[in-house]
């Protein structure tokens, strides 16, 4: 990867962009979710009510910072940056393009897996901290959600190393010149695919913030920039996920005629997509059902999925 000064351009450049996408898919989400619904969604504060994502980050930053008094404060402060540290960390190994990325080295996959693992840590404190039974319980299913579909999302990933004999993700990426890893590993993204947005708490399995059961779950206590935090850190997990998918199961930037950054955007956008018009299409399973299903449906698929790939590459070699 470039170094020095360009090398510091290059960062500055993606972090920036990263945060303004996560910051302006709000008004995505609430634009496309209103087509999707029949309704007309933001179009008062500017044309198409592109300005409603200024005038939230405004009252964001006005509106008065409080922490209750029965909190663990210096927990309470520091969950919801652990959430955005750790998404925004992500997307250092994301190869956007060849020679665009922050940084290239051999274990990319591994410090992707790492850091979901790590964001875990945010609701669980967040939770804690607040001293709230309903926060608690949010916690509490978060932590258990995100630990289990952990484990199929690692075991589904191992098919796309085989294939490409790397944990490198440009080295994957490269690996997908002859055919994206989307046929020979279908099972293995559909797997990796639900536990993204299981890990993410995303609609339908938003179980840790179901507001008919927990008002608003882990973060009922936060307000203010504190609530802004965990609010675009759910957007860059998103993202991410999206960049992710992209990157081990599409090819990454692999495109004919566009330029590989605009194919690898293209792509990521698609996913994008389809993480908010799932919101809108799915109604949320119980709590016993999405456990249920991970360990009794996903975790079998995920297990043959590997056996298979096993079993191919040793005929082959």
């Amino acid at each position: 990867m470039n170094t020095g000064l360009g090398g510091a351009m290059d960062i500055i450049g993606i972090l920036l962009s990263v945060i303004f996408v996560s910051a302006m898919l709000i008004w995505v989400e609430r634009r496309l979710l209103a087509v999707w619904q029949d309704r007309l969604g933001p179009n008062r504060v500017g044309p198409l009510g592109l300005f409603q994502v200024a005038a939230d980050m405004i009252k964001m930053f006005f509106k008065e910072d409080w922490i209750p008094p029965f909190a663990d404060k210096p927990v309470f402060v520091l969950a919801p940056t652990i959430v955005f540290i750790t998404m925004l960390t992500g997307f250092a190994v994301i190869p956007f393009a060849p020679g665009v990325g922050i940084i290239d080295f051999n274990f990319g996959l591994l410090y992707f897996l790492a850091l979901t693992s790590l964001s875990v840590y945010s609701v669980v404190l967040a939770g804690y901290a607040s001293n709230n039974k309903y926060s608690m319980l949010g916690s509490l299913r978060a932590a258990a959600q995100t630990v289990s579909y952990e484990v199929f999302m690692g075991i589904s990933i191992m098919g796309v190393v085989m294939l490409s004999g790397t944990f490198n993700l440009r080295e994957i990426v490269e690996a997908q010149r002859d055919g994206w890893f989307i046929l020979p590993q279908f099972a293995g993204f559909i797997v990796f695919l639900v536990a993204a947005v299981a890990e993410s708490r995303r609609a339908p399995f938003d179980l840790p913030e179901a507001e008919q059961e927990l008002i608003a779950g882990f973060h009922i206590e936060y307000s203010g920039m504190k609530f802004g935090m965990f609010f675009v850190g759910e957007y860059l997990g998103i993202t991410l996920s999206s960049a992710m998918i992209v990157t081990l199961f599409f090819g990454g930037w692999l495109g004919p005629w566009l330029p590989p950054l605009v194919w690898f955007c293209l792509k990521t956008a698609a996913f994008i997509l389809f993480f908010i018009l799932l919101r809108g299409s799915l109604p949320r399973p119980r709590y016993d059902q999405l456990m249920t299903f991970g360990w009794k449906a996903m975790l079998p698929v995920a297990l043959l999925n590997l056996l298979a790939t096993g079993a191919v590459a040793l005929s082959s070699a």
